[in-house]
């Protein structure tokens, strides 16, 4: 059993970046646009985090001003989609690129290091939380205690957004900006305001996520350490429909793939092995998951066939 308690304790803390990833690219879906730019937001908040903690020495500035910088970069590519009309996934795709060689340009200015900033910035790290009479549950305790509150603050992320999306008013008329923007402008509601709306709780979500990366899962920044992750993220959104907690879920299952991946270096695999082994798992949950959905989708046309051949 404390076997299967460290994994599990593992498997949350790995996952919490995915899931704060995931909840980006719902928030915007919800508006009716896929946040290609999440790993760039991730990235961006990831060394932003560590360069202002280690100026600073405080890890509550760290954190603000990496969300900051994420925030500022959703901010980029909403008023260039939409103020100045650029393709929206053309620039995000931009930014993805501009970013993993931006990200390593600002680094070795600050480090004169191309690598990572160990040695040479001082980051501070977010602190783990024991919380009370839960830790002190067998199994439970050691899975749920003891993880680093960013994690606790990516659960209540995504009941925040949830309860944003589908219980105020803001989230009914994103929604209806998501199904058709037409319409919602006909009756005086503003796409191109919502889409900003959704873009800057974006920027927060994969901001805290790329915080998390390199003040609490690490302690300092490496050259393109989100590695995927935000793509993870948009592929998790995906699977689940835009769903919060669905995408949360899923963004969790990713993330146990990412830690069987780490317990197969005990077993001495290639290490390009263990690498490919979440995104060739990704794959395959996501062809699966979409081969149920259309078998269920055959299923619903034959009903409403049948019922409609009926007299």
């Amino acid at each position: 059993m404390t076997e299967v308690a460290t994994f599990l304790f593992s498997a949350i803390r790995v996952s919490t970046p995915l899931v704060f990833a995931a909840i980006a690219a719902v928030i915007t879906q919800q508006a009716g646009l896929l946040n290609m730019a999440v790993e760039s937001m991730m990235l961006s908040a990831a060394l932003a985090g560590v360069m202002i903690s280690g100026a600073t020495q405080s890890a509550i500035l760290g954190v603000l001003g990496g969300v900051f910088f994420a925030v500022l970069i959703a901010m980029v590519i909403w008023y260039s989609a939409f103020i100045l009309k650029c393709d929206l996934y053309l620039v995000s795709i931009s930014m993805n690129a501009g970013l993993v060689g931006g990200t390593v340009f600002v680094m070795y200015l600050a480090t004169k290091q191309k690598a990572n900033t160990i040695g040479f910035v001082m980051s501070q790290t977010v602190g783990t939380l024991d919380i009370p009479i839960l830790k002190d549950i067998p199994f439970f305790g050691k899975v749920l205690s003891g993880q680093n509150l960013m994690t606790y603050v990516a659960v209540v992320a995504v009941f925040v957004t949830w309860f944003l999306i589908y219980k105020t008013k803001m989230g009914l008329r994103i929604r209806s900006v998501g199904e058709n923007p037409g319409a919602a402008e006909s009756v005086g509601i503003s796409p191109v305001r919502l889409y900003g709306i959704s873009f800057a709780w974006s920027g927060v979500m994969a901001g805290l996520g790329g915080v998390y990366m390199s003040m609490g899962l690490m302690s300092y920044f490496a050259r393109d350490m989100v590695a995927g992750r935000g793509m993870i993220g948009v592929s998790a959104m995906n699977v689940a429909n835009a769903s919060p907690v669905g995408s949360a879920l899923f963004a969790m299952l990713f993330g146990i793939s990412d830690t069987i991946a780490n317990y197969m270096q005990i077993l001495g695999l290639q290490p390009q092995l263990i690498a490919a082994f979440p995104y060739a798992a990704t794959i395959v949950l996501m062809a699966l998951l979409a081969k149920i959905q259309h078998h269920r989708y055959q299923k619903y046309l034959a009903k409403r066939l049948q019922s409609n051949s009926q007299p």
